[in-house]
């Protein structure tokens, strides 16, 4: 199977959006009037962002779900994407799969493939997705204020405790390995909740590479520090609620939770007196939220435990060249 074949077959598909769709050697996009364009793209490379033997299917929902997770935290509405493929070899069942994960999330979406490359190579996937926002409306990091509320939606952990038992570094209950699993594999962008958020959230972004890490990006933008709660964030990972999960070291439940990495949940700030409305927008949404602390004028990140005790900041968050 060729090339250009292999994109008739698996990744040509009608388009609405755009006037060309896959096939000419650019695509057309016209945001609606009043809107501006909200761009993104993401690389998964095999043996960097997932194992040589992922299931091809959930590849293809996390290829785009990641993407999405990015103009979920900007509070854009998803249009369409590109794809950048390069494959060992041209393997139909493996591209039947892929596909079928990648369409069905996109659809979910409403999100068009509207064009792309694919190359010859190791396994690598780069998507660019292309997402609407009101002028003026997007969040963005830089608006957190002394005195906002920190939250955070859905769980945090699961994906970094999954990842370290198929690391081997520690064991997992099979019951436990198969769900933080699914939240390693199958992560789920808050497209809504980003919407829902637009005109509330002072700041906003998607939990990537962990929790202190990328709140810091909000800090640093925002010229503030903040403080975390450390016995609501670790209620926030689920396997914790597995009875077989019961004596779970606090050290690994603060290390998976607070630099776990690939949650693609998302972090916002907004003011004290807009709770009622972020409830609301979780509500509207379907996406549960949770306060975890609050923004500060001392710049830095401050963790709390119980008692007022102040946890050494022993997490770092991933980082490709560090």
């Amino acid at each position: 199977m060729g090339e250009f074949e292999l994109i008739r077959k698996f990744f040509q598909r009608p388009v609405r959006r755009s006037p060309l769709g896959v096939g000419d050697d650019c695509a057309l996009l016209a945001p609606a009037p009043g809107m501006q364009l909200a761009v993104s793209s993401d690389m998964l490379v095999e043996g960097r962002h997932f194992f040589a033997d992922v299931n091809p299917q959930l590849l293809g929902h996390k290829a785009l779900a990641v993407n999405l997770s990015d103009l979920a935290a900007c509070g854009a509405r998803p249009l369409a994407f590109t794809l950048a493929l390069s494959l060992p070899r041209a393997d139909a069942a493996w591209c039947q799969a892929f596909s079928d994960g990648l369409f069905a999330l996109a659809a979910q979406h409403d999100c068009e493939l509207v064009g792309g490359d694919t190359t010859q190579g190791p396994l690598n996937l780069c998507i660019t997705v292309f997402g609407e926002v009101p002028t003026g409306q997007a969040l963005l990091r830089s608006g957190a204020q002394v005195g906002d509320d920190i939250w955070v939606s859905g769980t945090l952990g699961d994906a970094r405790l999954a990842l370290d038992a198929l690391l081997r570094q520690h064991a997992l209950p099979p019951a436990v390995l198969a769900q933080a699993r699914q939240r390693l594999e199958q992560p789920t962008p808050r497209v809504a909740l980003g919407q829902a958020l637009r005109g509330i959230a002072s700041s906003c972004l998607d939990v990537s590479d962990g929790l202190l890490g990328d709140l810091g990006h909000i800090l640093d933008a925002s010229g503030v520090g903040a403080c975390i709660d450390a016995n609501i964030t670790r209620g926030l990972l689920h396997a914790r609620r597995h009875p077989l999960m019961a004596a779970l070291a606090t050290t690994r439940i603060d290390a998976c939770t607070l630099a776990g990495g690939d949650d693609y949940e998302l972090c916002f700030t907004a003011p004290a007196s807009a709770q009622t409305a972020v409830r609301e927008a979780a509500q509207q949404s379907a996406t549960p939220v949770t306060c975890i602390g609050r923004i500060e004028a001392q710049r830095g990140v401050r963790v709390i435990a119980p008692g007022d005790q102040q946890l050494p900041l022993r997490f770092a968050a991933f980082d490709h060249f560090a």
